[in-house]
C-alpha cells in the first residue's frame, strides 16, 4: 500500500520561513516523479513545484520561483519543500504527489498525501 505523508506545516509570519517534508512508502521512490500542489479556500488546487526521478530538474510555478526549493533523498524516500520569504498569499493545505513522471499537472500524479496546513499571517 503506498502511503504519502506530510510535515512540517505550521503558522507563520510573513517574511518567514518553513520546510515540509512527505515521506513515502510502498513504492519505487527513486521511480517517480514527485510534486507539490497546494489548495486554498475558495480557489483550485495549484501546481507549486515538481522533480524528477533523480533531483536533476525541477520547476515551479511563477508566484513561488525563487522562494521555494523542491529536493529529494532518494535514500531516504523523502521528498521536502524549503519555503522562505513566505507571503500571505501562500497560505494553503500543501500536498505531496507521486507519478510516473514529474508533470504540473496533478491528473499525471497516481499517488497523493493528506496534506498539510501552511497559515502565513500578515
Amino acid at each position: 500500500q503506498v502511503q504519502l505523508v506530510e510535515s512540517g506545516g505550521g503558522l507563520v509570519q510573513t517574511g518567514g520561513s518553513l520546510r515540509l517534508s512527505c515521506a513515502a512508502s510502498g513504492l519505487t521512490f527513486s521511480a517517480y516523479g514527485l510534486g507539490w500542489f497546494r489548495l486554498a479556500p475558495g480557489r483550485e488546487r495549484e501546481f507549486v513545484a515538481a522533480i524528477n526521478w533523480s533531483g536533476s530538474i525541477t520547476y515551479y510555478t511563477d508566484s513561488v520561483k525563487g522562494r521555494f526549493t523542491i529536493s529529494r533523498d532518494n535514500s531516504k524516500n523523502t521528498v521536502n519543500l524549503q519555503m522562505v520569504s513566505l507571503k500571505p498569499e501562500d497560505t494553503a493545505v500543501y500536498y505531496c504527489a507521486a507519478g510516473p513522471l514529474d508533470s504540473r499537472h496533478s491528473r499525471e500524479y497516481h499517488y497523493w498525501g493528506q496534506g498539510t496546513q501552511v497559515t502565513v499571517s500578515s
